[in-house]
């Protein structure tokens, strides 16, 4: 009698995101049909480093039926053997794709599109994301079907977790020999966070059946509305998409009146840039609203002590509600970050008087605080009760002047040579991160407008300023030290082009 060929799948998911519990019910499923299965993984680096590769290979016959004989199963996937594919994170779909463990014949891609970013993408001083993009156009033409969507997003909004989600649809796809009610009783075999589970792999089920939710909108407070509103009827439909993420950013970082001043600053370059696609105005709200919201010790202090990082946090060390979870954080602040939160006059004071014999190196506190305690998470939330004291900060209105500084620039720009004007809103991308981080930065910035922007706007060979902008910028962000920016920047403007950093 020929042998039915065995099923093989990849299951590819990041450290605390639960590939191996979801192999287990996978492997419950099977040996509840008394099917020969066999499971191996190999892992990765920690966290988002790296992911674990899970193999699943099964025969699909009762051993009943197999007159004593017993399959051999390979102990790690084969390039164009896989049936299905399974990625937790879009990139690491990408890389299943890479390594041609999805083809166009056989394989079922499985992967949640929702991002968490590697150590490379984050550690990048410009953009160091991944084009998603490419993923998302190779996942739908290499696999023989791809169910593509964000099935972490579906787990937050079922109170469950991605891998219970993640096997409902595969449940629903028809692409292993089980009933739903199979994986069901597998999961409640598990015993772990049953209800939760059970409606994870329902919405899954949906999903993988071809049956979409549609995702609730979260409820807007009011002035938010009223924003939003404005923004629907008073800006080009162009850059609704990207003026909504500055307006909610800047909306959480300090309130709707800092959101409204946001739009009022932007209205002006749109003005002066006219219609159609905008890419200044684009750019401009961008960086604009990435700038406003600069990284300071209120803002740190307050993300840290939110209840939806503390949330992330046990998720991704796979800690139970029951489980008594231990976080400690590393700070180390100077004292720029003493000045920044001060009054504009005391604060610059004492950075006059630090910038001497380099103080603001030498003088830093290192503070070690267990916010999972009473009195470091106490510490922290007081640092974060400063956010209504912000706006009469000194940091903050050393940040305000250079935003509209910078704003002037773009205008006088744009009368004159939109190309410059994309490359100097392009800029703001240098300034970044607090400390030594946010003094390069502005170290790098400061060096670009006063060496290269502003002789141009007075009067410079402006054909060739937007090249040596964008040169410089990209010297900037392919070097943290600016040994190359320096390079560049002691090279006059001429019709010679400058040459390109490598991106």
């Amino acid at each position: 009698m020929a042998l039915a060929e065995p099923l093989s799948i990849v299951i590819a998911a990041l450290g605390g995101e639960g590939g191996g519990v979801l192999t287990d019910w996978i492997v419950a499923a099977a040996e509840a049909r008394d099917f020969p299965i066999q499971s191996t993984s190999i892992p990765g680096v920690a966290q988002r480093t790296g992911a674990t590769t899970y193999f699943i290979e099964l025969l699909p016959v009762p051993r009943a039926e197999l007159g004593g004989r017993k399959p051999v199963f390979a102990l790690y996937p084969s390039p164009g053997h896989v049936d299905v594919a399974i990625a937790s994170e879009l990139i690491e779909a990408g890389r299943l794709l890479e390594t041609a463990f999805v083809t166009r014949d056989r394989t079922l891609l499985i992967a949640s599109t929702h991002r968490i970013y590697s150590i490379a993408e984050k550690s990048a001083m410009g953009d160091g994301r991944f084009d998603t993009a490419r993923v998302l156009k190779a996942a739908s033409e290499l696999a023989r079907r791809a169910v593509l969507c964000d099935l972490a997003a579906t787990a937050r909004q079922q109170g469950s977790v991605l891998n219970a989600v993640v096997l409902g649809v595969l449940a629903g796809s028809g692409a292993l020999p089980f009933a739903p009610e199979e994986f069901e009783r597998a999961i409640r075999a598990k015993a772990v966070a049953v209800e939760s589970n059970l409606r994870g792999f329902a919405a899954g089920l949906a999903i993988g059946r071809g049956e979409l939710p549609a995702a609730a909108p979260p409820t807007a407070p009011a002035q938010a509305a009223s924003i939003d509103e404005r923004v629907r009827a008073r800006f080009p439909a162009v850059l609704h998409e990207i003026i909504g993420h500055g307006v909610a950013r800047l909306t959480d970082y300090q309130g709707a009146a800092y959101a409204a001043r946001y739009l009022d600053r932007l209205a002006p370059i749109i003005t002066a840039e006219g219609a159609g696609a905008l890419p200044v105005s684009r750019e401009t709200a961008r960086y604009l609203a990435l700038w406003m919201s600069y990284e300071d010790v209120i803002r740190v202090a307050d993300l840290k002590t939110r209840r939806a990082r503390l949330a992330r946090v046990r998720r991704e060390v796979g800690a139970t509600e029951a489980q008594p979870l231990q976080i400690a954080d590393f700070l180390k602040p100077g004292l720029e970050e003493v000045a920044s939160v001060l009054p504009p006059a005391s604060g610059r004071a004492l950075m006059r008087w630090a910038g001497r014999k380099n103080r603001l190196a030498r003088w830093h506190v290192g503070l070690h605080l267990r916010t999972d305690t009473v009195w470091g998470f106490a510490r922290l939330r007081l640092l974060a009760s400063l956010k209504p004291w912000r706006p009469r900060s000194f940091r903050f209105a050393e940040e305000q002047h250079a935003i509209d500084d910078w704003l002037g620039l773009i205008r006088q720009a744009l009368a004159r040579d939109p190309a410059l004007a994309l490359e100097i809103a392009e800029t703001a991308r240098l300034l970044k991160g607090y400390s030594d981080t946010a003094r390069r930065g502005r170290r790098n910035y400061g060096l670009i407008i006063e060496r290269l922007v502003r002789p141009a706007l007075a009067g410079g060979p402006a054909l060739d300023a937007a090249d040596a902008v964008r040169a410089a910028r990209n010297a900037a962000l392919a070097d943290p030290e600016g040994t190359q920016l320096d390079s560049l920047i002691a090279r006059p403007l001429s019709r010679a082009p400058l040459p390109q950093a490598a991106q």
